[in-house]
């Protein structure tokens, strides 16, 4: 990639300006920018004293053996000791923590700070009686329920590393990760309501341990089943009923302080290879900068404030911005279990409206879904407790950008787009809520204390106007310390590229004020007639026309330009089916937004995209569609149904 790859295409003229009552009241100021520059590791100090440590630390960072990152060297504490007993003890126990809401209507719990207490020291005292001890590893694979939040704690308590496994991933997707980390004990559920109906869980857990005995005899000692629906599972002698085992423990338990670099979790995220890269973060630092970027880039007022983060916490999201970050700030969040379209398409702004949600945050995709459903059905919703919301997961398109703040916002709340990883741990790119004029797309600069660039191949970094590469230029505090049981490749997918510098695939530019505009991984980038195009402006163009809810794009083989841009659009509900000339018509929107050179030399419209069940939508498979190959493997897929609609509607893409 070379300085004209990601060139700025597109250009958005629009800015929005922090209300005058948050700016003037806002957690981090233009100072942050300020301080943390004079001098960035006196700054993160400060951040990790918003913690409570038993020891105090005696370095902030160990960079002697790079990229083997030490934070807060010396320093002991208890991450969950953190997240609930020392707002107990402040006096906050009668403070709800979680207002849970189960798919089924009428299903909800308000759990107070005490009452997590209390369950966090049974289940804590409950993996002690199994025989977890500090350093074992536990499998999490568990629906949207508070004992999944109760378990992750109580590891956290005993210094027993977990991995949470997303509860829509595959028993051989279970396996993998057990056996890769080598966990002894799987905690998990009967099942979980999904669109109305138990889905089960237990079953894929059976299956995984049978892959698992099959290759580690004895590997897995215990599996803690925690009944849900109320379905008929099979039992072997390694099972163990939650409500026989956890409900008769000790409310109370004692907690142990553990080295700032014990390890708290490992996530599992895919790799180019086919083997999941196991993503170790440890406690005082990734605990310090979760706590830091959910306090300052949310503007968290606690006394007041209702959080909802609607990620489930089989992902990165899930563990920093609805368990660690907010616990640790003591917040009082939402806990959905269910979809957003049950039993109705405005189940998540009638949540809003009962809990007065005031921050709200969420993925694109999500976004984009309900600009589609029509902005008839948040409409009848009282949406004014909202005061701040979030974007995550993806560059959002400008389009969805400014619906989320106009028609889910009102007009006037911000909207933080935020840039980061499983690896990075914590946000490290994103406006602040009450100092930047923000830009609709634009991930706009890296927060106080992180020292993000874009560079090109030869690492330097790009003029403003330009594209390259994004890269971290210095350690941070929640930074992956390795991957799981493999030093060498971490090494080699994270710090090979550029001496000293942190790349982990996503392209991006700088715009001619210098804000970054993130524009997707890499491999999505296309090369037509020796243009280098991002599939994410493109995908912003079409988003852009007033028919378009979402879009993707992919480069596909041509003869003629090497790559030629195809586009898959979903139409908005009012647009029907858009009418014969609808093709044409988004064509020349893009040769108008972009230029000619981006003009999709084809564009099917489909009824939906195929998308993990994280959200991000998988374009190799579009690619498959788009060049006549057999589609690839689609077991990751949320809907593997969708792959059939989009083959079968081959003939209704329109070339010229």
């Amino acid at each position: 990639m070379n300085d004209t790859t990601l060139a700025n295409l597109g250009h958005e003229a629009r800015r929005f300006a922090p209300p005058a009552d948050l700016a003037a009241n806002a957690n981090l100021t233009a100072a942050a920018y300020e301080e943390a520059a004079a001098d960035r590791l006196a700054f993160w100090h400060r951040q990790a004293e918003r913690l409570t440590w038993q020891t105090p630390w005696h370095q902030v960072l160990d960079w002697s053996n790079p990229p083997f990152a030490k934070w807060f060297v010396g320093g002991r504490l208890n991450a969950a000791y953190n997240c609930v007993d020392r707002h107990v003890e402040a006096g906050a126990g009668e403070k709800v923590a979680f207002h849970w809401v189960g798919e089924p209507e009428g299903d909800t719990r308000d759990i107070t700070y005490v009452q997590l207490l209390e369950e966090v020291c049974q289940a804590a005292n409950a993996l002690t009686e199994l025989g977890v001890r500090a350093g074992d590893r536990v499998a999490i694979y568990m629906p949207m329920i508070p004992e999944t939040v109760v378990a992750m704690l109580a590891c956290a308590r005993l210094g027993a590393p977990h991995t949470v496994v997303f509860g829509g991933f595959s028993a051989d997707a279970l396996a993998s990760r057990v056996l890769d980390c080598g966990a002894r004990v799987i905690i998990t559920a009967d099942g979980g309501y999904r669109r109305g109906a138990p889905s089960a869980l237990k079953p894929a857990v059976d299956e995984a341990v049978a892959k698992t005995e099959a290759e580690q005899p004895g590997l897995v000692e215990h599996v803690l089943v925690v009944r849900r629906t109320g379905q008929d599972v099979s039992r072997s002698d390694k099972d163990v009923w939650w409500h026989d085992l956890v409900a008769g423990q000790p409310t109370t338990h004692t907690c142990e302080a553990f080295d700032a670099e014990h390890p708290l979790y490992v996530m599992y995220t895919s790799g180019t290879t086919g083997k999941p890269k196991g993503i170790l973060h440890t406690t005082g630092g990734y605990l310090t900068a979760a706590a830091y970027t959910h306090w300052g880039v949310f503007d968290l007022k606690p006394e007041t404030d209702v959080y909802w983060c609607t990620a489930d916490v089989g992902w990165v999201t899930g563990h920093s911005y609805l368990v660690y970050g907010p616990l640790a700030n003591q917040t009082t969040s939402v806990l959905y279990e269910g979809t957003p379209d049950f039993p109705h398409r405005g189940r998540w702004w009638e949540i809003v409206q009962d809990y007065k949600v005031t921050i709200l945050y969420t993925a694109p995709t999500a976004i984009r879904t309900f600009m589609k459903w029509g902005d008839e059905i948040p409409a009848k919703f009282d949406l004014s407790s909202l005061r701040l919301l979030g974007s995550v997961g993806e560059p959002i398109n400008p389009e969805a950008y400014v619906w989320y703040r106009e028609t889910i916002g009102g007009g006037e709340t911000p909207v933080v787009d935020t840039w980061w990883q499983t690896e990075t741990g914590a946000i490290m790119i994103s406006p602040l809520p009450g100092v930047t004029n923000a830009k609709p797309g634009s991930a706009m600069i890296p927060i106080p204390g992180v020292a993000a660039d874009v560079v090109n191949d030869e690492g330097t970094s790009v003029p403003d106007g330009s594209g390259g590469y994004l890269v971290l230029k210095e350690p941070w505090p929640s930074m992956l310390r390795t991957l799981w049981g493999d030093d060498e490749r971490f090494v080699e997918t994270y710090w090979s590229r550029w001496k000293g510098m942190y790349f982990a695939g996503d392209g991006a530019k700088k715009d001619e004020d210098g804000d970054l505009w993130v524009l997707g991984r890499v491999d999505d980038v296309m090369n037509v007639s020796g243009h280098r195009l991002s599939t994410t402006e493109i995908e912003s163009a079409l988003v852009s026309h007033h028919k378009v809810a979402e879009a993707a794009v992919v480069g596909v083989s041509d003869d003629t330009t090497g790559q030629a841009v195809c586009a898959y659009v979903i139409l908005r509900s009012a647009a029907g089916d858009g009418g014969p000339d609808i093709v044409k018509e988004l064509r020349d929107h893009v040769a108008k937004e972009i230029g000619a050179i981006a003009k999709p030399r084809q564009i099917m419209i489909v009824p939906e995209l195929p998308k993990t069940r994280s959200g991000k939508i998988m374009r190799r498979l579009l690619r498959d569609v788009a060049e006549n190959r057999a589609v690839g493997d689609v077991s990751t897929l949320a809907d593997s149904t969708v792959m059939n609609l989009i083959s079968a509607g081959q003939s209704s893409a329109t070339e010229d």
